[in-house]
């Protein structure tokens, strides 16, 4: 799950380096406060890669995508970032478990078909 997790935190660290740049361009916000806020997020985004396994990782990481959903209203196109990214955030989640599960089982597996020292 950390691997999947943390490719999509990753994308989403030069998103909100990209949105900042386009809200720059809004003349009622001052360019402090946009680097403020997006140094942030993308502070949070990194931080998420080396916490997303330990309890509560993976609410903060909603927590997240919720932000950046709602940062569409200072910059429209990240409503539709913003869902493609929660999206992603669902699937490396799900599928990240998944696939934990599945080597687990496959570790389980190979230890106990261990044959007997005679």
């Amino acid at each position: 799950m950390r691997t999947l997790c943390s490719s999509t935190l990753i994308g989403e660290f030069f998103v909100i380096g990209f949105a900042g740049l386009v809200a720059m361009k809004d003349p009622d916000l001052s360019m402090t406060t946009v680097w403020t806020v997006s140094g942030v997020a993308m502070f949070l985004c990194l931080a998420l890669c080396g916490l997303v396994t330990r309890p509560g990782g993976v609410v903060l990481g909603w927590a997240l995508q919720i932000a950046l959903i709602v940062s569409g209203f200072v910059v429209p196109s990240m409503f539709f970032l913003g869902a493609i990214f929660a999206a992603l955030w669902w699937a490396s989640v799900h599928y990240g478990r998944k696939v934990d599960e599945a080597k687990a089982r496959f570790a389980a597996r190979a230890g106990s078909s261990t044959p007997d020292a005679a």
